[in-house]
């Protein structure tokens, strides 16, 4: 699993750890094996998962179904920013007429991009963010009149 290499006193060990189970560790010193229990064993930190559900546009909702994570509240017809971060792009222009599922916007949060999509038909009344502008979760981003 891992090999350290520690100087005690002058003393040179050679230590391989082969298993971490609870709070159990089996090792290796200088050749010798050994098992240590311990009070508390240090877990390496893990690197976050971001797992995405799907956006369900509301003409495809059915009463009582869940859609997934809880997206970020906004009045009907406005799109909000689903997390902190800086607009990259925008596809779309005051006036244009989207689709729902249509791409509106990228949105680069966590060093990723993120596709913001319109989850209704209709037309773009307004823009309030441009490219490089930084928005907070729950900003709007576009408002989407009929």
């Amino acid at each position: 699993m891992k090999k350290y290499k520690f100087t005690i006193h002058g003393n040179e060990y050679d230590v391989h750890i082969k298993t971490v189970e609870d709070n159990i560790i089996d090792l290796e010193v200088n050749g010798s094996a050994y098992q240590v229990e311990v009070d508390k064993v240090i877990q390496p930190a893990k690197t976050p998962k971001l797992v995405r559900s799907r956006v369900v546009p509301p003409a495809e909702t059915k009463p009582g179904e869940v859609t997934g994570a809880k997206a970020a509240v906004a009045p009907a017809g406005k799109i909000s920013s689903p997390l902190p971060g800086t607009v990259v792009n925008i596809m779309v222009r005051e006036g244009d007429t989207v689709k729902v599922g249509q791409k509106l916007m990228v949105l680069e949060a966590m060093k990723m991009e993120n596709n913001i999509d319109s989850d209704k038909d209709g037309k773009v009344v307004s823009i309030p963010v441009r490219p490089g502008q930084s928005v907070m979760e729950g900003d709007t981003l576009i408002e989407i009149g009929e």
